[in-house]
């Protein structure tokens, strides 16, 4: 599929602050990670990350000539409005026509520029571009809208357009436009995302070991962070991910230590982790990051900020070991809220007390998958964690929801 030249409209951009300015800003963000061709429009705001970004005062809600004709049309005098109109048309005309499709943010639905949104419906209403309303809010979905908006022209903020399709942020939105709009217009229901590359600073590292490994579209993240040692385990962690799998789970646990070339004893215990990979048929579910190899050929060489991504973006830690000294990654998940599963062994006792979950080193692997499972599914937190991440991350939007929706309308 080829890709595509979007265009994004709103009365203003970053680095205004706002809420659709933020979804402007991540959508910008978004379909140029995705080699689409980009650029946004405002009438306040300036230049933000990468994307080219024009800013026409016309478009934006504060402007001087924009309210007079507000002010006009309120007395009865809708020349002015119209004359504005039709020159915000003919600056679109010419600046879009080298896009295929026109993301209105709220300008088919707010009252902030009328001669703004005269100018994008009949742009839809001509079939110039293809154009989308991105709906996240009406003035007259509350009581105390000013009473002007019933009257003519601001009443074409209740009707829909010809030729223009509808996205709504949430199913209860869809249910308020129906309603406003008492048509069978479809609305598509996109949700506005989150993106957690930007909201955790992840590192590009781990951004790629992300993507490479659908991280974010996995079921259940584990996190072992060690060295390839005996003592620590790693043979239950395997096993127990087995299981997982075993029972349903599009499970993925990731090592995150190196092993010690100094020692024979830990070269040899590794070469056994990689044999039991192989035998138990888990090489898409164990990442041990010693071993990775990202597709161009490069080695993944993790540190302390790969190891700390990797924290914020899993479900739990998994920690079995024989034997510890203390137990670090207890504390360092404890610093960020993550749930931790581990073995019941002095030191994990002692720092984690009531407030992890515990195996014996004797259960075998089925039972704790079974812990496993019970324990995250019993944290309520951790379950709107792994829905945001699931439902809600822009990633999946855009591969689930938005390129799909923007290809069909776009053919």
């Amino acid at each position: 599929m080829k890709n595509l030249n979007i265009a994004l409209l709103h009365y203003s951009c970053p680095p205004v602050v706002g809420g659709v300015e933020e979804v402007v800003r991540q959508q910008a963000s978004l379909f140029r990670r995705y080699f689409n061709n980009v650029k946004v429009f405002a009438g306040t705001g300036g230049h933000f990350g990468e994307c080219p970004v024009e800013i026409n005062p016309l478009l934006g809600s504060r402007n001087k000539r924009v309210l007079k004709a507000h002010r006009m049309a309120m007395e009865g005098e809708v020349k002015p409005l119209e004359t504005l109109s039709k020159e915000i048309y003919r600056y679109l005309e010419e600046e879009l026509k080298d896009f295929d499709i026109l993301i209105a943010h709220n300008v088919l639905t707010m009252p902030y520029n009328l001669p703004l949104t005269m100018a994008v419906a009949r742009l839809g209403r001509e079939g110039i571009i293809k154009v989308v309303s991105w709906n996240h809010d009406s003035p007259y979905f509350y009581r105390d809208h000013p009473p002007y908006l019933l009257r003519h022209p601001w009443r074409m903020l209740k009707e829909t357009v010809a030729r223009v399709e509808y996205v709504v942020i949430s199913e209860s939105r869809k249910r308020q436009f129906s309603r406003l709009y008492g048509t069978g217009k479809h609305l598509t229901v996109i949700p506005n995302g989150i993106d957690p590359i930007e909201f955790f600073r992840l590192d590009p590292v781990t951004v790629r070991l992300i993507r490479e490994e659908r991280l974010f579209e996995r079921e259940l993240v584990l996190v072992q962070p060690c060295r390839l040692h005996p003592r620590k385990n790693i043979e239950t962690s395997i096993r127990v991910t087995q299981a997982l799998k075993g029972m349903g789970v599009d499970v993925v646990l990731i090592v995150t230590g190196p092993h010690d070339p100094h020692r024979e004893r830990d070269m040899d215990y590794h070469r056994r982790l990689k044999a039991l990979i192989k035998e138990l048929k888990v090489e898409r579910e164990v990442l041990i990051l010693a071993d990775y190899t990202f597709r161009s050929g490069e080695r993944l060489l993790p540190d302390r900020i790969t190891t700390r991504d990797l924290y914020l973006i899993s479900d739990a830690l998994f920690f079995p070991s024989y034997q510890e000294g203390f137990g670090i990654p207890l504390l360092e998940s404890g610093m960020i809220k993550l749930p931790v599963i581990c073995s019941k062994i002095p030191p994990h006792t002692e720092i984690g007390r009531r407030d992890v979950c515990y195996f014996e080193l004797t259960d075998a692997p089925e039972e704790v998958a079974r812990k496993v499972i019970a324990f995250l599914k019993g944290l309520k937190p951790h379950r709107l964690f792994r829905r945001t991440v699931r439902e809600y991350v822009w990633d999946n939007i855009y591969h689930h929801h938005l390129l799909p929706f923007l290809n069909d309308i776009r053919d």
